[in-house]
């Protein structure tokens, strides 16, 4: 039970972080702009995309290893290239970044969990 909760607090930020990206992404496009990655609103909005639908089945437990896969694939290009606290020139900015960044790699962490998972608990 306690793991079932786990995943679903842990793709609460998925989902919603996700459906944001999807329907709001050219704020974040802007950044991937900058980047120098092609199509920066296709990839913003299929990011967001990857996030609710892999958290939405990390949540509900359907597959949740390859779930955490795909969620691991969207997070850490999106915390490199939308936390990158260390080009902030403000102290402000630097640590609202730094704090964004750390709260992505503790979600990779959760996912790292996720996928070291082999008891087979049912949901």
């Amino acid at each position: 039970m306690l793991k079932t909760l786990g995943r679903m607090l842990l793709a609460s930020i998925f989902i919603s972080g996700g459906a944001n990206t999807f329907m709001q992404p050219d704020g974040r496009a802007e950044k991937v702009a900058a980047a120098g990655i092609p199509q920066p609103r296709q990839a913003t909005i299929l990011n967001g995309a990857v996030m609710v639908v892999g958290g939405a089945a990390l949540a509900a437990g359907l597959a949740p290893k390859l779930a955490a896969t795909a969620l691991l694939g969207a997070l850490i290009p999106t915390t490199i290239v939308g936390h990158p606290f260390w080009k902030e020139e403000t102290p402000a900015g630097k640590a609202s970044q730094q704090v964004q960044f750390l709260k992505n790699l503790a979600a990779v962490g959760g996912l790292l969990l996720v996928l070291s998972d082999n008891s087979h608990e049912e949901v």
